[in-house]
């Protein structure tokens, strides 16, 4: 109960403090020329004790390689931002910069679980790619809808996005 009154409270200074966001940095196509954009919401379910869960709307710039990920309220003010290029991972939240080692720790860090951020962009794009522990949902996402759901390590994750191709 104290851990969920905790990232609750966080999860309110991270909205109170949105309104600092800073205009967006432009993002080029990765080494081997690849770009790709959407936007849309999405949201995130950990089962873990207390269950956690995550939404926002997104925005989502790039390449596996060289991104950035904006994260809003649906008033428009920014939670987060998340950019990454080789050799470096950051997060801006309003009140800081934090620098992270990899992808994988930052994307850990602004949403609560680890998400493989390069089979996302193929996921998005209708590809199927293997992630072991993940299973996406492809069928609809002519439609504008992908699920994915991570069964291990646990705790269960489910990953739900309604997108749109920016």
């Amino acid at each position: 109960m104290i851990q969920r009154r905790a990232w609750l409270a966080a999860s309110a200074g991270l909205l109170l403090l949105a309104g600092c966001a800073t205009p967006r940095a432009p993002v080029v196509p990765s080494a081997t020329g690849s770009f790709s954009a959407w936007s849309g919401r999405l949201s995130l379910r950990v089962d873990s004790d207390p269950v956690q869960s995550f939404s926002a709307l997104f925005e989502l710039r790039g390449a596996p390689e060289a991104g950035q990920l904006t994260l809003t309220t649906p008033l428009g003010n920014t939670l987060a931002q998340l950019r990454w290029a080789e050799g470096e991972a950051t997060l801006q939240d309003g009140r800081q910069t934090r620098r992270f080692d990899s992808m994988d720790q930052l994307i850990q860090a602004a949403t609560g679980a680890t998400i493989p951020v390069a089979a996302l962009f193929a996921w998005l794009d209708g590809k199927p790619e293997a992630v072991a522990g993940w299973h996406p949902d492809l069928s609809q996402v002519g439609a504008g809808r992908l699920q994915a759901t991570r069964e291990s390590p646990e705790p269960r994750a489910d990953l739900r996005i309604v997108f749109e191709r920016a």
